[in-house]
């Protein structure tokens, strides 16, 4: 591929996360219990998922009662999959993100989960999802860390550390891939990346609250039963902390300055 970096068509082909779908429909949980917390219901609201592949994500969306929900992706086969399994509620679209087939200010809610270190521009589609959602809307994010020790795509430390060309050795090194393509940015740089938004930060909520934002998977067993106690009572400045190194911030954000509709939480949401 050389250095040049081209988008990644058919991504549901070779990563097989993206056809997962038990584990598809609990992030989809996820993210509308943070949706919900912030926004209030999705009822009769208009929303899109930047990056939807095979649909399951979209999916929930529209069963969370959205009035019209738009899945968006350059995934052919994946939009395929899910326009034959749910395309009679669900508008399926072959679109570019950093020229998203929607008019300006026209969307109430969406969806940008675990995308912008898989697109060539990240900046350029965060400017394409400000023009299309409007004044009084919300955008969810799921974030992945460029400082977060495991790598998520490849299971290996430090990865995403490298520069690319470090990093191209050492997948081709443990037979991982050929190549790494992903590109993450730290949290400093995710903030600059969404610096035209008001964004406010559930990343800690939903860790000290697993419960209420369906993500009781995230600490199975009785260890993870304290390590949930401990998050919920800790100081906010100690968490604080540990934000840097997190491997994935869950962020929400809005053109106009709004705050969370939700009822108070142990560890609440914050402004960044």
């Amino acid at each position: 591929m050389g250095k040049e970096r081209v988008a990644q068509l058919e991504y549901s082909e070779f990563q097989a996360a993206m056809l997962d779908e038990a584990k598809r429909r609990r992030k989809a949980a996820k993210i509308i219990a943070v949706l919900e917390h912030f926004h209030g219901p999705l009822d009769g609201l208009v929303v899109g998922d930047v990056g939807c592949s095979a649909g399951f994500i979209a999916d929930e969306l529209a069963g969370a009662g959205a009035g019209r929900t738009l899945g968006v992706d350059i995934d052919v086969p994946g939009l395929r999959r899910a326009a034959d399994r749910f395309g009679a509620r669900v508008a399926f679209v072959c679109g570019d993100g950093t020229a998203l087939p929607f008019p300006d200010g026209s969307i109430d809610v969406l969806v940008f989960n675990h995308i912008y270190e898989h697109v060539v521009d990240p900046d350029a589609v965060v400017a394409e999802m400000h023009r299309v959602l409007s004044d009084k809307g919300t955008l969810y994010l799921g974030l992945g860390n460029r400082l977060g020790i495991m790598e998520p795509h490849y299971k290996l430390p430090f990865l995403s550390y490298l520069p690319p060309a470090l990093a191209d050795r050492y997948v081709r090194a443990f037979g991982r891939a050929d190549h790494y393509y992903e590109r993450f940015r730290t949290r400093r740089g995710l903030r600059r990346m969404l610096r035209a938004f008001h964004v406010w930060d559930y990343t800690l909520p939903v860790l000290a609250t697993p419960t209420s934002f369906a993500g009781s998977e995230l600490f199975p067993g009785t260890v993870g039963r304290v390590a949930q106690a401990v998050l919920a009572r800790a100081p906010r400045a100690l968490l604080r902390m540990t934000l840097p190194l997190v491997p994935t911030y869950l962020w929400v954000a809005t053109k106009t300055p709004r705050r969370p509709a939700g009822a108070a939480l142990p560890q609440p949401p914050q402004p960044l």
